[in-house]
């Protein structure tokens, strides 16, 4: 199967899946990791800038600063209805290509716009913005890796895309500080800038933070164009797939992925800020990947258990350990500046990015199932075109709905740090915020119970 397009594809039928499906679904799989990888690490990219900013003369606001941070996670989760649909209309290698491509444009301008404080704020934004071009390419690059796999596998294959993919946050979380302190690029990468550095002058080169990931994109861009496939069996209309909005799983199943992959890019977004302001002697950024690390390296984990177990099972119990997770955290918290322990706070929330890793991809196993489940059951009785015809109708659904439901679940990234910020400003401290996550996480839990792990649930995954 050398052909960029597939005209033909089965996964569902064994003696097809052994003889040439799997080795052609583990290529596309492992071309799209580290592209998906990028797209994640020039996401959040800004979470790092942005502590920079003042230190290489601009003179923006906190206010402003924060406006910086938040705008990639809006963007990002605005971007993903749209890619959502992507892949059956432009087809996987198409669209990956180009969507991969499209981040040298935050990446080369974030590069050349901080080497001149006089940048206005407005370009800032702007470069803000493009930025959730990273945050998009999730959504399509799950839709388009849901094709290729049969069901029993998909939880897997699954997992594995969005838990190597996630490692871009903690990456970018540890690698720019690290380039942004020597000339990587030599002349060719601009001047340095002059900070201060614990009482004593320094270089810097914060361009490097997005000059970094150039070569890499082009790399993976070129990647995916030359090595992936279109599958013509996935192409769909806007129209074809639009038919998710009519059905009632679709909006549960993003309820339950803002619980999972919204807490994961939310904690993640808002972790460091949470660390500073509660424990201010504490070097934030010292521990800020960590968190992310782990979400992303055990979310494999939750694909794989729930292709063992049952993704509603899995789901269920993960959210109860997401709630008593925040328990713990409150539990390590100062209260009016006073106590907290540092220690039981980090191990608390490093359980809780574990747990959200876990969510993460046993609600993406729910969802190929529960589709696939639902047009076969419409199907019944009605012979093996029908039955064929239900299987083709599923994976389109199922892969519209992995990627709207990732569109919803990203704004999590927004809202839980907007909610820490809030909490703080009328009430002095985060509590309020996190007992919020603990009843939301308890409506994660009843709906999960209800339409999908109990006996008799009308839905079982």
């Amino acid at each position: 199967m050398s052909s960029a397009l597939i005209q033909h594809w089965d996964p569902e039928n064994h003696h097809f899946w052994r003889k040439e499906g799997q080795g052609v679904a583990r290529r596309n799989l492992w071309i799209s990791v580290p592209a998906l990888t990028l797209a994640f690490a020039v996401w959040m990219v800004w979470s790092v800038v942005v502590v920079n900013l003042p230190n290489v003369g601009f003179k923006f606001s906190t206010n402003q600063l924060f406006w910086l941070a938040a705008l990639p996670a809006l963007c990002g989760a605005t971007l993903r209805i749209f890619y959502s649909f992507a892949v059956p209309i432009f087809g996987g290698r198409r669209w990956t290509a180009i969507s991969t491509a499209s981040l040298l444009l935050p990446a080369l301008g974030i590069g050349m716009a901080v080497q001149n404080p006089a940048t206005p704020y407005e370009m800032m934004v702007l470069l803000a913005l493009l930025c959730g071009f990273g945050g998009g390419n999730f959504a399509s690059s799950m839709a388009n890796i849901s094709f290729f796999y049969p069901k029993a596998q998909k939880g897997t294959a699954l997992g594995i895309n969005a838990g190597l993919g996630n490692l871009g946050v903690s990456i970018v979380q540890f690698v720019v500080p690290m380039v942004i302190t020597a000339g990587v690029f030599g002349t060719l990468g601009g001047d340095s800038q002059l900070i201060v550095k614990a009482g004593q002058p320094a270089q810097m080169w914060l361009q490097n933070a997005g000059f970094i990931w150039v070569p890499f994109i082009i790399v993976s861009a070129l990647a995916a164009w030359f090595g992936m496939n279109d599958l013509a069996d996935a192409r769909a209309s806007f129209a074809d797939q639009a038919v998710i909005f009519k059905r009632k799983h679709n909006w549960l199943m993003c309820w339950l992925y803002l619980g999972t992959f919204g807490s994961f890019i939310g904690y993640s977004a808002g972790f460091p800020l949470l660390i500073k302001s509660q424990f201010p002697g504490v070097n934030a950024l010292q521990y800020a990947w960590l968190g992310p690390l782990v979400g992303a390296l055990i979310r494999p984990l939750g694909g794989w258990l729930s292709d063992k177990l049952g993704g509603a099972r899995v789901t269920f119990w993960n959210f109860i350990a997401m709630a008593l997770g925040v328990v713990a955290v409150l539990q390590f918290l100062p209260h009016n500046g006073q106590g907290g322990d540092f220690t039981g706070f980090l191990v608390s929330f490093m359980f809780l990015f574990a747990t959200a890793g876990i969510g993460n991809g046993s609600t993406f196993r729910m969802i190929p199932v529960i589709f696939l489940t639902e047009r076969q059951r419409a199907a019944e009785g009605k012979g093996d075109a029908a039955q064929d015809q239900a299987v083709r109708d599923a994976n389109k659904e199922a892969a519209a709905v992995l990627g709207f439901s990732s569109a919803v679940g990203a704004y999590g990234g927004f809202f839980i740090p907007k909610s820490y910020g809030s909490s703080i400003a009328l009430t002095g401290g985060p509590e309020a915020a996190l007992y919020c996550f603990i009843v939301f996480y308890v409506t994660c839990i009843v709906m999960t119970w209800w339409y999908y792990s109990r006996r008799n649930a009308p839905m079982p995954c």
